[in-house]
């Protein structure tokens, strides 16, 4: 009688045990400030819902396709400028000729980047950026961060972006354009960022159906899968792949 009632009891404590492991919440030891990630998060997707959505929506009403195609195309061929450096960074060198002659070949005969020659001819396209710089020479990851309206991003990522900018000729125009030059910057970081949520209409649907464990647990993965796929140079991706930074 004793033993039966010891197992009971027995088997009581180990069903409250594991009763309170299955209810304790699993902490990713990439994200150690999810608490406040998640505040950031949140804040992000109002903005997106109340703010960069409906202009991007605008923005896509009232823009011709072939407008809109332009655009994308002179923005993405800015960047080819910093994937050269970059290249040139990590070592790549034949690559780093490849991509300066993309830009070269776009900016002249492509009318500036509107129209995408370079692609025309076979010369592919490259995403590299100083993120993937630092981390090819060995600096971590660190710490998943959301950051305020730039969205998902990491110790390094921000590091990256600050690389990032300083590699982007627009950054510039302050120092050469007196007088009127913080219009033109913003004007362009705005038509930037809104052409980039336009090209995105369309994909939150996807993004619900493949975040079975939430919204800010599928883009955390994400980042960081895409992320580290990027640095190892085991993918090929473009920005249009990282729709997680303006959910």
């Amino acid at each position: 009688m004793r033993n039966k009632r010891t197992n009971f009891f027995m088997g009581v404590i180990l069903l409250t045990a594991l009763n309170g492991c299955s209810t304790t919440p699993v902490v990713d030891e990439r994200d150690p400030f999810e608490a406040w990630n998640r505040k950031v998060y949140s804040v992000n997707e109002k903005l997106d819902d109340y703010a960069m959505k409906p202009v991007a929506k605008a923005y896509r009403w009232i823009t011709p396709s072939f407008v809109d195609k332009a655009v994308t195309n002179v923005f993405s061929n800015i960047d080819d400028i910093g994937v050269t450096i970059n290249d040139a960074l990590q070592g790549k060198l034949s690559q780093s000729g490849l991509d300066f002659s993309r830009f070269i070949v776009n900016s002249t005969v492509g009318v500036g980047g509107m129209i995408d020659v370079a692609s025309m001819i076979e010369l592919e396209k490259h995403d590299e950026d100083f993120g993937q710089t630092l981390g090819y020479w060995g600096v971590p990851t660190g710490p998943y961060i959301v950051l305020p309206l730039l969205g998902a991003s990491s110790a390094r990522g921000v590091f990256g972006l600050l690389g990032d900018a300083a590699m982007d000729p627009t950054s510039y125009f302050t120092f050469y354009i007196p007088g009127s030059t913080f219009y033109i910057t913003a004007s362009a970081t705005a038509l930037k960022y809104t052409d980039i949520r336009a090209d995105y209409l369309g994909t939150e649907a996807t993004a619900e159906e493949a975040s079975v464990f939430g919204k800010y647990e599928f883009y955390r993965n994400s980042y960081l899968s895409k992320r580290k796929a990027l640095v190892s140079d085991s993918v090929e991706s473009d920005d249009d792949d990282l729709l997680l930074n303006y959910e």
